[in-house]
């Protein structure tokens, strides 16, 4: 009996990360365990146990010092850090969650973030990280991104779930300030590595699957909270701002601009074969620059927040969230 996997979880039928998730409705009741084992374990997975296919291989000049392997070292330490904070948080969404379906959902979607930290760092073992000093390698190289970026984000949402109890202001945070953030910098991985390091872009490409999932359900939530209870409204905006003074307070430019600058020097050593590749229709990634790229995920992110946002019942928020720095993490 073959498996019939839904479109959004299928590896080749799935739309891309901002589109997925821009415009898809899937809610806590559909994304249970039984929903997770099939179309996740069976489905999005089925082949790629370490989130790529075994056949795609990583190309010799990607293990050689110089700066588009450290532009992706770099990138593949951060996330891994997300990734690993990511899950630790989503413990206490885990342990606060109203209902068997809350439940269910979010710890399907812890053992993502799990998966997804073992995939990031894994794939560090490709680029010469030696495999004793993988962690100590990850922390240190991370420690200041750690300190500026990850650690006030984990405060705000461990003090929104564990220390107020607010499941849904935890959900809000986690899936419109935390998460829907992060979206833009997932979709942008999976097209600047797809040919430059094909594991790298299959990498990011099961991520972009599972955060489709994770943004959908988030926002069918609150959606459905507010449906039921329109008296929220002013308490779910109150959630929203403090996010917003969160991330006026948190430099990330620096890391995110380091990154890109590496990645603009490698990108041109290796001209001949991006000569034709297109970031998106009608933008040859050649031409690109650290500062339009940066320009081009704030404009996503901007895109993404507009639609969610509406989707929940929330308009008056999308100027709130617009005025927010432009992230890719």
């Amino acid at each position: 009996m073959t498996t019939e996997i839904p479109v959004e979880a299928d590896w080749d039928e799935a739309p891309g990360l901002l589109d997925g998730a821009g415009s898809l409705s899937l809610t806590v009741d559909q994304c249970d365990l039984a929903y997770w084992f099939s179309a996740v374990a069976q489905g999005t997975l089925r082949d790629r146990p370490l989130g790529y296919d075994p056949s795609v291989v990583t190309p010799d000049y990607m293990r050689e010092p110089g700066p588009l392997r450290e532009a992706l070292r770099l990138e593949l330490a951060y996330r891994a850090l997300d990734e690993e904070a990511a899950t630790r948080v989503l413990a206490d969404y885990v342990a606060t969650a109203p209902g068997i379906p809350e439940l269910e959902f979010f710890s399907t979607q812890l053992m993502d973030e799990a998966r997804h930290h073992m995939i990031f760092r894994n794939h560090l073992l490709n680029l010469g990280v030696p495999a004793e000093e993988l962690m100590p390698w990850i922390r240190r190289t991370g420690a200041e991104y750690e300190k500026q970026v990850l650690t006030p984000i984990k405060e705000f949402a461990r003090t929104v779930t564990r220390e107020e109890g607010d499941f849904i202001g935890g959900v809000v945070a986690f899936a419109i300030i935390i998460e829907g953030v992060l979206a833009a910098s997932t979709e942008l991985s999976e097209r600047k590595w797809g040919v430059l390091d094909p594991v790298a872009g299959e990498i990011a490409r099961g991520a972009a699957i599972d955060e489709i999932r994770h943004l959908a359900v988030g926002s069918s939530i609150v959606r459905e909270h507010l449906l039921k209870h329109p008296e929220d409204r002013d308490h779910v905006m109150g959630i929203l701002r403090r996010g917003r003074e969160l991330w006026g307070e948190i430099n990330d430019r620096e890391f995110v601009m380091h990154r890109e600058e590496l990645f603009q020097e490698g990108m041109l050593q290796h001209r001949e074969l991006l000569r034709d590749f297109e970031l998106f229709p009608g933008c040859l990634m050649l031409d690109t620059t650290p500062q339009s790229r940066w320009d081009l995920a704030a404009r996503w992110n901007d895109e993404l927040a507009e639609s969610r946002l509406a989707y929940m019942g929330l308009p008056e928020a999308i100027d709130l969230l617009r005025a927010q720095a432009p992230r890719i993490l």
